[in-house]
């Protein structure tokens, strides 16, 4: 239970890739950590690219971000429909500003580039984005997980075991 008293943000919104939200929400639950998901509505079902449902516990507004130790944004095509929410930035902003982590996997990098927090930092994401993430300033590598400070970013699914550790392991350390 070493993440007892740790406090996480899960966004999710429609179309999230199932496994990239669910894995590490569960995972660091077992740890004790307290995840919220939090979506543009409180108590809505947001459903998964695969059919996987997610009830939102709380909204974007409902949310106090400096009460939490730690973000995660999902892949899939999620952080499309994420960035564009001035919370969402603003959360993610918050987070960085804190050096507190900011977990990101595959299409997730979307989101942090468009909180404009990229610039001189090592990352990874499905290579379906790597042009977006090196043009926002970042270097990117071909790895299952890149730690880069409070950033932990990922791949795939396949590569969710590692990277669920990584920021399980970064969070019990803050």
């Amino acid at each position: 239970m070493r993440l007892q008293n740790k406090k996480v943000i899960a966004l999710v919104e429609d179309d999230f890739e199932d496994l990239e939200l669910w894995y590490p929400v569960l995972r660091l639950r077992e740890e004790g950590a307290e995840v919220h998901l939090v979506g543009k509505e409180a108590n809505k079902v947001y459903v998964g690219k695969y059919g996987v449902p997610a009830e939102s516990d709380k909204a974007f507004t409902d949310v106090e971000v400096k009460d939490y130790d730690a973000i995660l944004v999902p892949g899939g095509w999620a952080p499309d429909k994420l960035r564009r929410y001035p919370e969402v930035l603003d959360f993610v902003r918050h987070m960085d500003d804190n050096k507190k982590p900011i977990g990101q996997i595959c299409h997730a990098g979307w989101v942090l580039i468009s909180a404009d927090i990229l610039k001189g930092k090592k990352v990874t994401s499905t290579p379906g984005i790597k042009d977006d993430m090196t043009n926002a300033g970042s270097t990117w590598f071909d790895e299952a997980v890149v730690v880069d400070g409070h950033i932990i970013s990922s791949r795939r699914p396949p590569d969710l075991p590692p990277y669920v550790k990584a920021f399980a392991d970064k969070l019990a350390s803050e």
